[in-house]
């Protein structure tokens, strides 16, 4: 039974009407079942947002915000010509000032400009031919407004019932700020078009047409309200990619092309194939798509077993192969002007056993620099580097933002270089204008210590026993042989340097960069490398050579020098230094130190997590 409602005035809100019905709902042995229903009905919590929803929109419409005038410009204008008209005070000047000053003219012409407009939203009518009756499904009929942006969609073809489904939902896209579609719906009428049976050219047609609106007719899928959250997961590009150029991807219009180093926001990890990322940087709100890690090196591994693809560097752009098709969708992009659709239906690096001997000798002049010969040794220890768990296969990198904080140790600034780069001479430089600030870890050798050397400045002088001893137990990042005795630069040497709270800068080779590129030391990579301008290489014959004696042979093995080290470690590097000269790479290079103390860069995430 339902007992006598109480009096409400005409102030009392529809939800709160309907609040004190449900109240007055006793059920009775009569009417128990139907007045239980309503009840439920009434209590829906949905039903009372609409309700508030509803008495918000009236009260827009009762009370819909206007501004208070329309011309202030003119108002200042008749304020200003009142206060020149008589004598003024001191507050009366100041404000008079105040009004002829450009800006607050700009910003009142400002007032005006928007005061005149309406901004209130305004979508066309339904058309009143749409047919609701669906064969008793479900149908949701939504009206998205058509710009110049993607609707940031794609849609397939299901292979069982010929439906046109969603196929996924570009994050930060017009279609996703929406929340009206979401992935899975079946997609019945485009404008009133029926394209159950129409082929993706002719479903292109029909949205390439529309004009202002696009009124979809949609078949929602089931659970659609259970939206995955956002993920915030940045990982730093290891290698180039270009989805125009990868006929792997399930739309190629909805790929995103990004270069070695790019970092990369990945917004959704749904599929296991295909994630959606942002470049960090980048203006454009909307995600795109990338080949997850597992499906990229799922496909590289085939082509180094297929023996296309050789191991150890960094792969470029994937073409399209057999191991793609398992993974691969036939998707177009739902962007309001087409669909695109694919139907995928119809040098490496050489061996080391250990470090190379990385110090360089000036003293013979530039010529003998290139001629030196440097063993290639035994690396002490296995690398620990996030690549020792990825087969050598340059994919993506996990990556935040990282600062050093008051108290902790600097990073270790290393410095790497190819042929002619003279990054030893570089390094003492910065060292000698602020030794308080910067130092340099003192290598061990086995030679006789001169006369004018001492302990522990130029170097540690130790016996060949105790330096062999040393590399048996892993305390060098690197050593060589050279006339006969041994240099290393130890590990040791290194935490003398940071204990001190002093910047410590090598130079080595890359292949230390494994055993160096850790959380411990947490590194900043610079690459220097020579420029080496066009007019160079036309100047130099086979026979002719520059004043500083550099021939046409010792320029190709600069050039392919620095192609190599950044063949195989680019990846790594966090700076490419070109040197032009050296008092113009000395100030580069000092700015680019000041910047890694005072400003946050990207890092392994496994460098800061605990």
């Amino acid at each position: 039974m339902i007992e006598a409602m109480p009096i409400v005035s005409a102030s009392t809100g529809l939800h709160e009407t309907l609040a004190l019905l449900t109240s007055q709902l006793h059920p009775d042995a009569n009417h128990k079942e139907d007045l239980v229903f309503l009840k439920d009905v009434f209590s829906e919590k949905s039903l009372s947002y609409l309700m508030k929803i509803h008495e918000k929109l009236k009260q827009y419409e009762k009370q819909s915000p206007t501004p208070v005038l329309h011309s202030a410009s003119c108002l200042a204008e008749d304020l200003a010509e009142e206060l020149q008209s008589g004598v003024m005070e001191d507050d009366e000047r100041e404000l008079l000032l105040l009004l002829s000053t450009p800006h607050l003219k700009a910003v009142l012409s400002a007032h005006d400009t928007v005061a005149q407009k309406n901004f209130d939203p305004v979508l066309p009518p339904l058309p009143e031919e749409l047919d609701y009756d669906l064969e008793e499904e479900s149908v949701k009929i939504v009206r998205l407004v058509k710009n110049k942006e993607p609707l940031g969609a794609t849609i397939r073809r299901d292979e069982v019932t010929g439906a046109v489904i969603v196929a996924r939902i570009m994050r930060g896209g017009a279609a996703d700020r929406s929340g009206l579609v979401h992935v899975g719906d079946e997609l019945r009428e485009v404008n009133g078009n029926l394209i159950i049976h129409k082929r993706p050219d002719e479903i292109s047609q029909i949205l390439s047409q529309s004009q202002g609106s696009i009124t979809l007719k949609i078949i929602p899928a089931v659970g659609e309200d259970d939206r995955l959250k956002e993920s915030r997961v940045y990982l730093r590009a290891l290698f180039d990619y270009m989805p125009f150029e990868d006929k792997a991807t399930p739309c190629q219009e909805a790929g995103l092309p990004f270069k070695r180093g790019d970092i990369l926001q990945v917004v959704s990890q749904d599929d296991a194939t295909w994630w959606q990322a942002k470049r960090v940087g980048d203006c454009n709100l909307r995600a795109a798509l990338i080949p997850s890690t597992q499906f990229q090196e799922r496909r590289l591994r085939y082509r180094m077993k297929m023996g296309s693809f050789p191991a150890a560097v960094s792969p470029k752009t994937p073409t399209y192969d057999r191991a793609d098709r398992e993974d691969c969708d036939s998707e177009g992009t739902l962007n309001g002007q087409d669909i695109a659709v694919v139907s995928p239906k119809s040098k490496a690096a050489p061996a080391f056993c250990g470090h190379a001997f990385s110090w360089d000798f000036y003293s013979a002049g530039l010529r003998r620099s290139f001629r030196l010969k440097k063993d290639r040794q035994g690396s002490p220890g296995e690398p620990r580097t996030p690549d020792a768990n990825q087969a050598d296969f340059l994919i993506y990198e996990e990556v935040t933002q990282y600062l050093p904080r008051r108290g902790e140790r600097p990073r270790l600034i290393v410095l790497i270089g190819s042929l002619g780069a003279r990054i030893t001479e570089l390094k003492q430089k910065v060292i000698t204008e602020n030794p308080r600030r910067y130092g340099v870890a003192v290598p061990h050798t086995t030679r006789s210590r001169k006369s004018h050397e001492r302990e522990g400045v130029e170097y540690h002088f130790i016996t060949k026993a105790a330096f062999e001893a040393d590399i048996q137990n892993n305390r060098f990042i690197e050593y060589g042989e050279y006339k006969d005795n041994l240099y290393g630069t130890s590990l040791e040497s290194i935490h003398s340097v940071l204990d001190r709270n002093k910047v410590c800068l090598v130079d080595v080779q890359p292949e230390a960069l494994k055993t160096l590129r850790t959380a411990e030391y947490k590194p900043y990579v610079i690459f220097v490398r020579p420029r080496i301008h066009n007019s160079q290489c036309k100047k130099l014959g086979s026979s002719s050579s520059l004043s500083v004696g550099i021939t046409e042979e010792d320029l190709q093995e600069m050039m392919q020098s620095s192609e190599r080290v950044d063949e195989r470690y680019g990846h790594w590097v966090d700076y490419v230094l070109v040197k032009e000269d050296p008092v113009s790479a000395l100030a580069e290079l000092q700015a680019v130190l000041q910047r890694v103390e005072v400003e946050s860069h990207w890092v392994p995430v496994c460098w800061v997590r605990t």
